[in-house]
């Protein structure tokens, strides 16, 4: 025979379903509940698109499940009848039910076994009829017999077991039956108990109903371990097996010799009723139920492995990146700024400290309120090249720190980092150059080596939300391209979440170029240019038209106007003589030019004493200049 199996993608397209729409097409009544619909037939049980929940037994899901627990379908049978598809057969190497096993007729009615299973055997109700309902319990036609079928993994019948119902203490197997599938039930979690006798089954599930439908149960209509291991051979996911049989000598050594034969990896446990078997203390009035288990003995314990530390990605709280210069500079990650030596690097390292201690914002900058910021260097005097350097670029030098290793040097490894960090409530720390503290023992041409001690600093970024910039030199290499010329490991470029290079315009030394390389978290930032070493000092120049490895290479490339420039010239170009235009439309047509919606935020709030905002006829905001 064949096994059905569903792949990944059919699956998930099952666990798509509109359950409301399922439900109407099956026939079934639901009342609108508020945003809920509520079933008719269960109305404990409320849906909701393609999730549902059932609120008497605090449980719920998707579509596979709810069709498995209401419908008492198998996994593949729920998938099938959802998408109405069959899966891709597997051969099972599992063989035809016998040719002389038969179910016996059924009766028209369970009125007789009704009465036995709820009157003489304590049986509630419900409980009956639930079984009955799955086709598991039926009246046979011909003696009126009560029959408890044994069905496989396919839901199969395979086997099945009749018990008198009469004065007559009738029961046996049916002519045929495979005693390798007992009277059972299928759970979803990894607990198994295990019964000589169907009735036993039902009444301690009688006596201990919490949640019992998550559990799997298995009578073995006897004591022989066929069934059992026919069970745990299907059900990958038990590993808590709960031996139930009846409390006397047969009991007790059956409960052993399975226990042998079940193999590592179980817990076997031995629960002894407090009467001969369950239905004889369900069938006493002066019973005490909290008691019923007289002992629990644990008879095998698997070794136990330590666990693996995991998160799962439903619980980890999604956030956003926040940017200290978006797309450039994200709090929270690595940037390398990487360059020759002498080019601009340090200078640029100042006006960012100074953006961040001083309000001296870059372009398309958002405005941030100052902090402290940590400048650590170990190739400048901090007295006569840092400090003055600072003072020039306008930095407020009462929010720049630099950490004390005077007595011992600081790697990128020194727990110092994290804690200066949250001591002084810092949110930018720069390292320059990154090479002077990579630490002595570790070669940065090794990747076994780099990559745990830029794990380590970025995880320090990622919890205290800091940015850290690290200033890097590039090697000696031609003909490479510039993002391999960083020195060290390629790890360390692989790192970090931005790579900015700066570089000089040969031609025009006093123009340097920023270079946005790498961009991990948003798209790259266009290429800027600043002035340097001139009367003006340190001046943006605006965008750039070059990439890194031409100016490796000696071109020149050319000015060009920035993004912002862009935008505000299209905002003059649409509102001249006294047009009004939506931001709607503003924003699509700025698109159309390669421009982000973003970008035109920042022009309109650059751009805000110019402008008047307003609600058009189509109710929509509108802006146009001032008069």
């Amino acid at each position: 025979m064949m096994k059905m199996q569903y792949t990944e993608e059919q699956i998930a397209r099952a666990n798509q379903t509109d359950l409301v729409s399922f439900l109407n097409a099956q026939g079934e009544q639901l009342m609108k509940s508020g945003r809920e619909y509520r079933w008719k037939k269960h109305d404990s049980v409320t849906i909701s698109g393609n999730q549902w929940y059932r609120h008497s037994q605090s449980k719920g899901g998707y579509p596979v499940d709810f069709v498995m627990e209401f419908y008492y379908a198998t996994f593949p049978e729920a998938v099938k009848i959802l998408i109405g598809e069959e899966g891709k057969g597997r051969q099972k190497s599992c063989p035809a039910p016998s040719k002389d096993f038969r179910l016996p007729e059924k009766n028209e009615d369970n009125e007789k076994i009704m009465k036995y299973l709820t009157e003489k055997r304590e049986i509630e109700k419900t409980l009956v009829e639930d079984w009955i309902d799955r086709g598991d319990i039926y009246e046979e036609k011909k003696h009126h017999n009560v029959i408890f079928v044994g069905r496989d993994a396919d839901g199969i019948p395979r086997y099945a077991h009749c018990r008198g119902t009469g004065e007559i203490k009738y029961r046996g197997d049916i002519t045929g039956s495979d005693k390798s599938y007992g009277f059972s039930y299928r759970g979803t979690d990894n607990q198994l108990f295990v019964f000589e006798a169907a009735i036993d089954l039902l009444s301690f599930i009688q006596l201990f109903p919490k949640d019992w439908k998550k559990r799997s149960y298995l009578s073995l209509g006897g004591v022989s371990s066929v069934a059992l291991m026919t069970f745990l051979s299907e059900r990958p996911q038990i590993t808590s097996v709960f031996l139930c049989l009846d409390n006397d000598q047969a009991g007790n050594e059956a409960c052993e010799k399975l226990a042998g034969e079940i193999s590592e990896g179980y817990s076997v446990i031995r629960l002894k009723p407090s009467k001969k078997d369950w239905n004889e203390i369900l069938c006493d009035k002066n019973a005490d139920r909290k008691k019923a288990i007289a002992e629990t003995i644990t008879i095998k314990v698997p070794e136990t492995e330590e666990l693996v530390p995991m998160l799962c990605y439903e619980d980890i709280e999604q956030t956003s990146v926040e940017w200290l210069w978006f797309p450039y500079i994200p709090f929270g990650k690595l940037t390398i700024i990487q360059g020759n030596p002498g080019e601009g690097k340090t200078y640029f390292a100042m006006m960012l400290t100074a953006a961040c201690t001083n309000r001296k914002l870059f372009p398309n900058m958002e405005d941030i309120e100052p902090f402290n910021v940590i400048y650590q260097t170990a190739e400048d005097g901090m007295g006569d090249t840092i400090k003055p350097r600072l003072v020039e670029a306008g930095a407020d030098l009462s929010r720049v720190m630099v950490i004390d290793d005077s007595e011992e040097a600081l790697t990128l490894s020194d727990d110092r980092i994290e804690k200066a960090v949250r001591q002084n409530h810092v949110r930018l720390v720069i390292i320059d150059p990154v090479q002077a503290f990579i630490g002595a023992d570790v070669d940065m041409n090794r990747a076994n080596e780099v990559r745990p001690v830029f794990r380590k600093l970025g995880m320090i970024a990622e919890k205290t939300g800091c940015a850290i910039v690290l200033i890097g030199h590039l090697n000696k290499s031609s003909g490479t391209q510039s993002t391999y010329r960083g020195l060290g490991s390629i790890d360390i470029m692989a790192a970090v979440r931005s790579l900015i290079f700066i570089g000089k315009v040969r031609k025009d030394p006093t123009t340097r170029v920023l270079i946005h390389e790498k961009s991990s978290l948003a798209p790259p930032g266009e290429t800027m240019a600043f002035k340097l070493g001139d009367e003006e000092g340190f001046q943006w120049v605006g965008a750039y038209e070059i990439s890194a490895d031409e100016l490796l290479d000696g071109k020149e490339g050319k000015a060009t106007e920035t993004k912002l420039e862009r935008g505000r010239k299209l905002i003059r170009e649409l509102l001249a003589d006294k047009k009004e235009i939506s931001i709607r439309e503003l924003d699509e047509k700025a698109k159309e030019q390669g421009i982000s919606g973003r970008t035109m935020r920042d022009v309109r709030s650059r751009m805000k004493n110019e402008l008047e905002y307003r609600v058009n006829e189509m109710q929509e905001n509108s802006i146009r200049l001032k008069e």
